[in-house]
């Protein structure tokens, strides 16, 4: 178990900009420091220069998918939360152990929240109750 963490890093990649774009204003004003990686090769040296706390995945995306970036991100960091967000949840013959959560397209919003929170309570104690409620800012919209 690590320390606690005042500003969670959540790393946030999918070859859709538009889709990482608004994963970013659903955790930057939750106070998230966010990055944003466009492949599963930017993912990997995102982990290697910043002290990122969770990590959601994109499944299928060019140079590297999120299931190789996992592993690669896992031989690094192993104790890294990762999240797997996919439209082709079905294509898996087994889900990977390595992953945090398996989450299919298109994604709640709070959904999600819960999950990214769960994953910094469980891997770093951090969080409390008014973490895991939905801000009233913030419509649970599917993407």
């Amino acid at each position: 178990m690590s320390s606690p963490i005042d500003s969670p890093a959540i790393l946030i990649t999918d070859d859709d900009r538009a889709f990482r774009e608004t994963l970013q204003s659903v955790f930057a004003p939750l106070g998230f420091r966010t990055y944003l990686a466009a492949d599963g090769v930017q993912a990997v040296d995102v982990v290697g220069t910043q002290d990122i706390h969770v990590a959601l995945l994109d499944l299928q995306m060019p140079r590297m998918n999120g299931l190789e970036a996992l592993y690669r991100i896992h031989a690094q960091r192993a104790a890294l939360p990762c999240i797997l967000i996919s439209g082709a949840i079905d294509a898996l013959k087994t889900l990977p152990t390595e992953a945090y959560s398996v989450v299919s397209k298109p994604v709640s919003h709070k959904r999600l929240r819960e999950i990214v929170f769960a994953a910094l309570h469980a891997t770093y104690s951090w969080g409390s109750a008014w973490t895991l409620s939905t801000p009233p800012s913030l419509p649970d919209e599917c993407d």
